[in-house]
């Protein structure tokens, strides 16, 4: 349903399919991936004509199961491409997390063998209308997915841009994540992943003042604080690059607030 309405589900499947999975499991185990697949494509229709969407996403994922651990992955990735187009069917937007979870290893599979590009385009079909941070936002591909997996996607996305080196894709991806996000000390190994690919984002177009801003986040994360050595050379990195920007008054404002702290007297004069 286009209207993003969600449809009543008609039937619940939950029992058909905890009685199918491990029948299926057996299937396959004796080296009929095909039958055990064959089993679930029949049941998986029922399920969907249905509206059943909890158990339409457990058969789509028993099916992946199936065909991973066969290692048919080229039937995997016709089976990803076949329930993704499928999905409309289904008149339900929680299949769209589904989609996108299966989207997501589809660009693992396809980077594990050697496919960059394809991987970092396959991914950058998940698109979000704007930042995932708006009360009033629409996510087109995985709105009723938690934040802290919507900025997983999102770093992924970017990872692979900066792969693929497509930057100025990159640069509009990066805009939709809030470092506001990171205020949250548990979401601290994400905070450390989102600026150090900021920092090589930056890199590519010299925006030293930029650079020196994400260290002094990194500088001034827990973990960081805690290690001495990392804490060290994180701010190196804020004096290194604030250094080099291009003097303006932002430049000659954060240099005057950087001196007042303590341990830049630890800074040797040539770093």
């Amino acid at each position: 349903m286009g209207d993003g309405r969600i449809e009543k589900m008609e039937i619940d499947f939950s029992s058909a399919v905890d009685a199918l999975i491990p029948t299926v499991k057996a299937t396959a185990s004796e080296g009929d991936t095909d039958g055990a697949l064959e089993q679930c494509i029949a049941l998986e229709k029922q399920t969907r004509m249905a509206s059943d969407a909890i158990s339409t996403g457990r058969l789509l994922e028993v099916m992946v199961e199936l065909l991973g651990d066969a290692g048919k992955w080229e039937q995997l990735n016709r089976h990803l491409e076949a329930m993704t187009k499928k999905r409309n069917q289904l008149k339900q937007i929680y299949v769209e997390v589904e989609r996108a979870r299966l989207t997501r290893e589809l660009a693992r599979i396809k980077e594990s063998h050697g496919n960059i590009d394809e991987a970092a385009s396959v991914l950058q079909e998940l698109q979000v209308n704007r930042s995932v941070f708006s009360s009033k936002t629409q996510v087109e591909t995985y709105g009723s997915m938690e934040k802290k997996e919507k900025v997983e996607f999102m770093l992924e996305q970017i990872r692979l841009g900066l792969a693929k080196k497509d930057y100025i894709r990159t640069q509009i991806i990066s805009r939709k994540i809030s470092p506001k996000f990171f205020s949250d000390e548990t979401h601290e190994q994400l905070k450390l992943k989102y600026y150090h690919l900021m920092i090589e984002l930056n890199s590519h177009d010299d925006q030293y003042l930029n650079i020196s801003k994400h260290y002094w986040e990194v500088y001034n994360t827990k973990s960081i604080q805690e290690d001495e050595q990392k804490r060290y050379l994180a701010l190196k990195h804020v004096v290194a690059y604030l250094l080099l920007a291009t003097f303006d008054n932002e430049q000659h404002d954060l240099m005057c607030r950087r001196k007042l702290v303590k341990e830049m007297e630890r800074i040797p004069a040539y770093l």
